[in-house]
């Protein structure tokens, strides 16, 4: 079967998804450098030519699988956040999905994608396009929180854009240290260096060893 004749059937869109997660898992596994489209084919069950149709070049399917991954974590975080009435524990919530990997099953393969992202945007203004819409939605995720927490009356008042800003940075930061495996940093060090900036910024208790997430 011809390219044009598999991306006319009603399995087209079908087979591009497949083709997305093909592409996570290997990115995930090998990381981008030594991920290559004819692995991607090979793992889809398909041929490098419908590959490129599609995706045309690596970098564009690296940031489809990116896409495809930030819709997983999200998803994923909106459902345990929404577990939660107050904005402090929603917080905490996503600073365990970020930090702790037994928190969140996609945690670690997510920040393994993340670095060859912030790698690839730095030379690939379609990557770096894209490494922006994810940098906003995620300052967005946490500006919303803190400002819900203002309106309940659980946070000082800050401006929740610069703390956000802030924030991700620091998250972003840590995270890295957590994906390259640093012997210094250790995720439950992360999540509590986290929460002692975010509770000492917006005014708020939190003990770590009363955490819902300490191991303490």
């Amino acid at each position: 079967m011809t390219v044009s004749e598999e991306i006319t059937t009603e399995q087209g869109e079908l087979r591009k998804s497949e083709l997305v997660q093909a592409a996570l898992e290997i990115i995930a596994e090998r990381g981008f450098a030594e991920t290559r489209i004819a692995d991607v084919a090979k793992r889809a069950g398909t041929s490098p030519a419908l590959v490129i149709y599609y995706f045309k070049t690596k970098a564009v399917l690296l940031t489809e699988a990116m896409r495809r991954a930030e819709d997983q974590w999200y998803e994923s975080g909106a459902a345990q956040v929404a577990a939660f009435d107050k904005a402090s524990e929603q917080l905490e919530e996503i600073v365990a999905m970020v930090c702790l990997p037994q928190h969140s099953a996609s945690a670690s393969d997510s920040w393994s994608l993340w670095l060859d992202l912030w790698a690839q945007s730095a030379r690939n203004p379609e990557v770096a396009a894209v490494r922006k819409e994810f940098d906003e939605h995620w300052r967005t995720t946490l500006s919303d929180i803190v400002l819900k927490g203002q309106q309940q009356q659980e946070f000082t008042h800050v401006d929740s854009r610069e703390f956000a800003i802030i924030f991700s940075a620091l998250l972003d930061g840590l995270a890295i240290q957590i994906a390259l495996d640093d012997p210094v940093v250790t995720n439950q060090e992360a999540f509590e260096i986290s929460m002692r900036f975010a509770s000492q910024s917006l005014g708020f208790s939190w003990n770590a060893s009363q955490a819902r997430h300490s191991s303490i």
